[in-house]
């Protein structure tokens, strides 16, 4: 089955999403179902989605995506194959991207104003992080309008976890600049830190980068976490100038986070 959103704001029927999914899904006539939506009236709710492996989604994620009237997506035709797989249900799907986040705010404070449970999506990960919504969350704070956060699936967290790197302390800067200027500047900083520092990287920028770092600090530990809980993951691990060689004789596809060790602590003397 086939759906396409080609504009907007998009109402599919019930038996269009749960054709495809558990055949547990909930009653929305129950009555717990009545209670559950009669809570989030009026609040909008940020919810992690799954950064690769649909089986990642939490429990309260679905719960609040069913009980939504509202979801808010980056992409609605992406977040489309989450909803079909979980049989979410009839929703209203509305845009909120970069492009149009501006003027999306005040609509969707005048939807969770007049008693309407409003979720926010992101394509992967937690909405606002290197994502769209964060102006939306500032203006709904300034409104009154409750805002929840549903934490769940973050490709720096789980980058972080397997790089073997330290994790006491970490730097996300988010995406990488595509400047070459701008790039090395960031990597020099990152070299100065004392903790982890994490990234985004292009596949197709990821050796240029990995060189950066092994002519400024050959022996830097560094990480590249691919394709993460995806089928094809993969933690590269090594010192810089081994992994910038590795990268250069043998390209890869696939989401890339960098993960950087912090240059060693100076001892405090007694």
């Amino acid at each position: 089955m086939n759906l396409t959103v080609t504009t907007d704001e998009w109402t599919g029927p019930d038996d269009e999403f749960a054709s495809e999914g558990p055949s547990e899904a909930a009653d929305s006539e129950s009555s717990e179902d009545d209670s559950s939506h009669e809570a989030n009236r009026g609040r909008v709710a940020l919810i992690a989605t799954p950064i690769g492996n649909l089986a990642d989604l939490t429990l309260r994620a679905l719960e609040r995506m069913r009980h939504s009237d509202v979801i808010c997506c980056e992409d609605t035709r992406h977040s489309l194959r989450l909803l079909q797989r979980y049989a979410v249900g009839r929703k209203t799907l509305v845009s909120l991207h970069d492009r149009n986040e501006d003027r999306r705010i005040n609509e969707i404070i005048s939807r969770a104003r007049s008693g309407e449970a409003i979720a926010v999506l992101s394509d992967a990960g937690m909405p606002t992080v290197s994502d769209p919504g964060f102006r939306l969350v500032r203006a709904c704070i300034e409104a009154g309008v409750p805002v929840d956060v549903l934490p769940g699936p973050s490709a720096v967290l789980t980058a972080l976890a397997g790089s073997g790197l330290p994790t006491d302390a970490f730097y996300f800067g988010g995406f990488l600049p595509p400047k070459s200027g701008r790039r090395e500047t960031e990597m020099r900083e990152a070299l100065d830190r004392t903790c982890t520092s994490i990234y985004f990287e292009s596949p197709h920028r990821i050796a240029r980068t990995l060189r950066v770092i092994a002519t400024l600090s050959p022996d830097r530990p560094v990480c590249v976490a691919r394709e993460l809980t995806k089928k094809f993951e993969t933690y590269h691990r090594g010192n810089a100038a081994d992994l910038a060689t590795q990268f250069e004789n043998s390209p890869r596809k696939g989401e890339m986070t960098l993960v950087i060790s912090g240059k060693p602590r100076r001892r405090s003397s007694e």
